[in-house]
């Protein structure tokens, strides 16, 4: 058996590398009449990691506005923090509702 080394290969194509950003995602919480301030501050701090101070001034613009931003996030964590505040919301009887917009 026998090996051969060619040292004089020319590659006459060239690998373009292109990387992007991932499309975030932006966890909006809606405003409704059922759950109460002192839970949507508690969903906003314990799992979208807010200040009590910040998780207070969006519970207002849900409250007054219809809708507030909880964070903006990639995709897969976007949509596993609204499946953690969705869940944990209905073990607790309230019907927050949230949905995901591209950014």
């Amino acid at each position: 058996m026998n090996t051969e080394f060619i040292d004089d290969i020319q590659i006459d194509e060239k690998i373009k590398k292109v990387s992007h950003e991932p499309i975030k995602y932006k966890v909006v919480l809606l405003n409704d009449d059922q759950t109460p301030v002192d839970w949507v501050v508690k969903v906003l701090t314990q799992i979208f990691k807010h200040t009590n101070e910040t998780a207070e001034k969006i519970t207002l613009t849900i409250h007054t506005e219809g809708s507030g931003v909880a964070g903006i996030y990639t995709f897969e964590i976007a949509e596993q923090k609204s499946i953690e505040a969705t869940t944990a919301s209905r073990n607790h009887g309230f019907p927050l509702q949230i949905k995901l917009e591209e950014e």
